[in-house]
């Protein structure tokens, strides 16, 4: 373990396309996670394409829809060891 080094990071990520990668990922369509979650199909839309907000009680009823804790949603890019050396 002496020789592992941490990967770099290739891309940032903004809290939308963090959403639209998880949906994805559990091969969703915005109208199922929509029915899922209660949160109209269009707002979603604009979530991923980062015209809305997610917003933290957005981001934790999609959570429990997608399975994730909301802090997944809502910073996708943080680092704990970059932040805590702050």
């Amino acid at each position: 373990m002496k020789d592992f080094k941490r990967a770099k990071k290739s891309i940032e990520v903004s809290p939308g396309e963090s959403v639209r990668i998880l949906r994805e990922l559990q091969e969703l369509s915005q109208n199922e996670l929509a029915a899922i979650c209660g949160i109209p199909q269009s707002t979603i839309s604009a979530i991923e394409n980062d015209r809305v907000q997610l917003g933290v009680e957005r981001a934790k009823v999609l959570a429990r829809a997608l399975k994730c804790h909301p802090a997944v949603l809502l910073f996708p890019g943080w680092d704990i060891e970059t932040e805590s050396a702050a």
